[in-house]
């Protein structure tokens, strides 16, 4: 073989490898269709309730520490909390494809599993009826079950409906003020703004947050609370440090200045069935109507 023939080979061979390497980064960043189904790693509590509803678990190789519903989940391997992840913990189960719900972090980690050459689909997250609708359609096309995302869209899109129906004809000067407490350390209310599943899911039910003119979670003076005037106190049901126990809630001199406070009116729900955004918001949606209205509204 002559000189000019292996140069010509090695030069072909490195273009090959070249464009070889663009397409796996192409196809980790940028796919919508993930190409290897086999060993998918879910980060998302949702993202793992849509994968299971789909009948499409088998595909399944490790979860987020998000993702505990259904039981069956837990037995997968755990990657870490999503908003925290490691991508040594995320690489370790040797996964084909990675489905990540929008917000999973931090960002550095992101970019490392990004450019690790396994596919990466970030799923949309939208605390909104259609939101819901869209990340089971983003998921099914992933797994490549499109028909089953499809049936599954409408079931939930019909029971989120009849779920959102409960309270349309409460007047809008009846309805509700909320306020969500995500936590109460060290005396501080970190409360919810807009733009916040806990936002989304007190709409959907036909009640109104109490605080706004922020988006995200953010730590209300005394004051703020108190102009607030939360008819409800929404809470996730909580164990260990971050419980917050009724007698501290009630003692607390801004919630005892409120109407929920004085009236002593809470409701606590499981975080991931109230905040998840996924296949069971009507449940929720339906639950938390019920909780808010009591006999103006029937399940």
């Amino acid at each position: 073989m002559s000189i000019t023939h292996s140069l010509a080979r090695a030069a072909a061979l490195s273009i090959s490898v070249l464009l070889a390497t663009s397409v796996a980064g192409m196809t980790a960043e940028g796919a919508d269709v993930l190409p290897d189904r086999s060993r998918v790693a879910a980060v998302g509590g949702s993202i793992t309730e849509i994968v299971y509803a789909l009948g499409e678990q088998g595909a399944l190789v490790a979860r987020d520490s998000t993702s505990v519903y259904p039981e069956a989940a837990l037995k997968l391997p755990d990657v870490g909390y999503m908003r925290q992840l490691s991508p040594e913990g995320v690489l370790s189960v040797n996964p084909s494809g990675i489905l990540a719900l929008e917000g999973s972090g931090p960002k550095e980690a992101l970019d490392v599993l990004k450019k690790a050459s396994v596919p990466f689909i970030s799923v949309p997250e939208g605390f909104t009826h259609q939101g819901i609708i869209d990340k089971i359609r983003v998921v099914g096309k992933a797994l490549g079950a499109d028909a089953k995302a499809d049936t599954l869209a409408a079931d939930v899109d019909k029971q989120l409906s009849d779920a959102e129906a409960l309270t349309k004809a409460i007047p809008q000067d009846e309805r509700k003020r909320v306020l969500f407490i995500l936590s109460l350390q060290g005396g501080k209310i970190l409360a919810s703004g807009n733009s916040t599943a806990a936002d989304g899911i007190i709409a959907m039910a036909g009640g109104v947050n109490a605080v706004e003119g922020f988006s995200g979670y953010k730590q209300l003076t005394d004051e703020a609370a108190i102009t607030a005037r939360p008819d409800i106190i929404l809470m996730m049901d909580r164990e260990g440090e971050l419980a917050i126990d009724n007698a501290d809630l009630y003692a607390h001199p801004a919630i005892a200045s409120t109407p929920a406070g004085q009236n002593k009116q809470v409701i606590r729900m499981d975080g991931a069935y109230l905040l998840g955004f996924g296949p069971r918001t009507a449940g929720a949606v339906k639950d938390l109507a019920v909780a808010f209205y009591g006999d103006a509204v029937k399940k």
